[in-house]
């Protein structure tokens, strides 16, 4: 929801912070992208495998996984579905709520984010945490939680 009465104008460190993010969250998807593209898959499907092999028993419910990967659920219906495709995910009806998915990491995917995994933490360091400095990297970690903790709650609750 927006707020309709006027608000306060940026100062210039906030006119900085607020153009400087609306330039990171357009161009950094892209760099990851470009990372990513020699691994043989696109980062939101890392980002989605890594999740699963987190998970115990390596599942999720389809749910939950798109919350924890910042998606909306059609969205992470069609990532699983094009794991599916390749056997690196297998989608399961819940074991004790029949009308609820899981998807549930195979083997072969397990070995696939483990082959991606040094192209992604390459690029994690070489785009991201090489550019904040260690002092500022708690700080910093605390706050980009806080900004999409924030995000996921409202778009959890529209």
């Amino acid at each position: 929801m927006v707020a309709t009465d006027d608000p306060a104008p940026l100062n210039q460190d906030e006119l900085r912070l607020w153009q400087s993010l609306g330039r990171l969250v357009h161009s950094l998807p892209r760099a990851l992208e470009e990372d990513m593209s020699r691994t043989g898959v696109t980062m939101t499907e890392f980002a989605v495998l890594l999740l699963l092999s987190e998970a115990p028993d390596r599942r999720m419910r389809m749910s939950a996984l798109a919350t924890a990967a910042g998606l909306t659920p059609s969205r992470i219906t069609r990532v699983v579905n094009g794991l599916s495709n390749h056997d690196l995910v297998r989608k399961e009806r819940h074991g004790e709520d029949a009308r609820g998915n899981e998807a549930v990491l195979t083997d072969a995917g397990l070995r696939t984010m483990q082959a991606a995994q040094p192209a992604h933490l390459a690029s994690a360091r070489r785009r991201v945490l090489d550019q904040v400095p260690e002092d500022l990297l708690p700080d910093f970690a605390h706050a980009v939680t806080r900004l999409a903790d924030a995000l996921s709650t409202q778009q959890q609750r529209t």
